[in-house]
This record gives structure tokens, sequence and C-alpha cells, in this order.
């Protein structure tokens, strides 16, 4: 945890609530829970260390005005059988090189992928097969930080982040300071469709979680280093 350069979140910058619709999508929109990914020319549908194909859990767009992510394409993957925290690992004062892509004790490599991707222009061929394709409305809301500096707790893209614990700040193995960028809500439940296998550790069998459910603070490397240089911080 790297507490000295960097400031916590993104206070004073723009918020915007990320609403789950109701009506199912029949087609491909880049703002969805589920639905059909938008990935780069060349980008395959990230895998499991399992061999099972990640579930994609939700994708959007960027707005406009949050630097310095503006315009890339936010998506969100998680494997259905392989249902952890996640956990750091350090060199010297940095994550370790490709920490998108290391092991996550006690597996062999990581269970989830995260990435933004700029160039994502057509969406995947076929529409993820576990979870139910909803669209996704950003609105945007003043996020001001309350007395202990936190954020609102809610589903959100910018902002300012609502730490359940200590706030947490990492460096890229590139030597960037990750950024704030989304966060996820605990206990947020991605509905399921029929005759999809029960998730480990979730508490009904017709929903998944992300990480046990915990509350997910997604920070991502502004030197776009890599696609997949971003962090998720778990806490409850």
């Amino acid at each position: 945890m790297l507490e000295a350069d960097v400031k916590d979140g993104r206070a004073g910058l723009p918020a915007y609530a990320i609403e789950v619709g109701t009506e199912p999508l029949a087609r491909p929109t880049r703002n969805s829970v589920g639905g059909w990914p938008f990935l780069d020319e060349g980008q395959e549908w990230p895998e499991c260390f399992c061999g099972e194909r990640m579930a994609l859990f939700f994708q959007l767009d960027i707005p406009t005005d949050l630097e310095p992510f503006a315009g890339d394409h936010l998506l969100v993957f998680h494997c259905r059988a392989h249902n952890d925290a996640s956990e750091p690992e350090f060199t010297d004062d940095r994550l370790v090189p490709r920490y998108w892509d290391a092991p996550q004790t006690p597996y062999p490599r990581p269970f989830w992928r995260v990435m933004l991707q700029r160039h994502a222009t057509l969406p995947a061929a076929q529409p993820e097969p576990s979870l139910h394709a909803l669209p996704l409305t950003l609105r945007p809301f003043e996020d001001s930080p309350d007395a202990r500096g936190l954020g609102a707790q809610a589903f959100k893209v910018g902002g300012t982040p609502s730490w359940a614990q200590d706030p947490e700040f990492y460096r890229c193995a590139c030597g960037a300071d990750l950024v704030y960028l989304c966060q996820v809500p605990e206990g947020m439940e991605f509905a399921v469709r029929p005759g999809q296998p029960e998730q480990s550790y979730s508490l009904r069998a017709d929903t998944y979680w992300l990480f046990l459910g915990n509350e997910v603070y997604l920070l991502a490397c502004p030197a776009h280093c890599d696609p997949a240089a971003v962090w998720p911080v778990n806490q409850n």
C-alpha cells in the first residue's frame, strides 16, 4: 500500500451513478451488465486459469470528462467457478510486473480480468451466456466527500471512493500511481440466466457476486501501459 504520492481518489471531479435497467437487451450496447463485450481488434475474450471463459459482469464507456480515462471502454470479467478476493503482490514499492496475470494465492493466475479498451468499436459475435443482459445508464451526480473524505457508497464511475476500510494506493509496475476510476458496492448481485451453475460462496443460486461480494474499487494506470493495468481493491 502506497500512501505518500497519491491523493485520495478524485474529489471534486465529475461522478456518474451507474443504474441497472430491467428490460433485457436484445442487441449489443456498449453500457451493459452481461451482453456483447466490446473488445479491441485482436483482444480475445479472457479465460480463467481453470480454462473456463470468464463471465462479463459489466462494461461501460468512460464519460469524456473523466480524465485520464475519458473515452476508454471499461470491461469487468470474473470467473463463475472461482469467487475470491484479490491479493496484491509487490516488487519493492510497485505491483509486480504484469500483475493482472500474476499468481493469486492459492491460484496460479487471477480469476478476473479488468480492461480499458481504447479502440473497441465492434461487439463480440455472441453475448455473455451466464448473466442476464441488462442496460446500464450513467447519470451525473454530485459525489461530495463527507467529513471523513468518503464519497457515496454506490455503483459509480468517477467521484470519490467510499473506502470501507483505510484508503489503499498502489503504484503500477510501469511506475505510474494508479488512479481510482470506478466502484461496485458491497453485496451487489448480478442476475444469472436459468440453468447456470451456482457460484461458490454466493448467497443465492440465481445471482453471482464479484470478489465474494466485497466492495470493489477499480484503480487504473493513467499511463495506459497495458489494457489490463487495472487493480481491483476489495474491502468490507
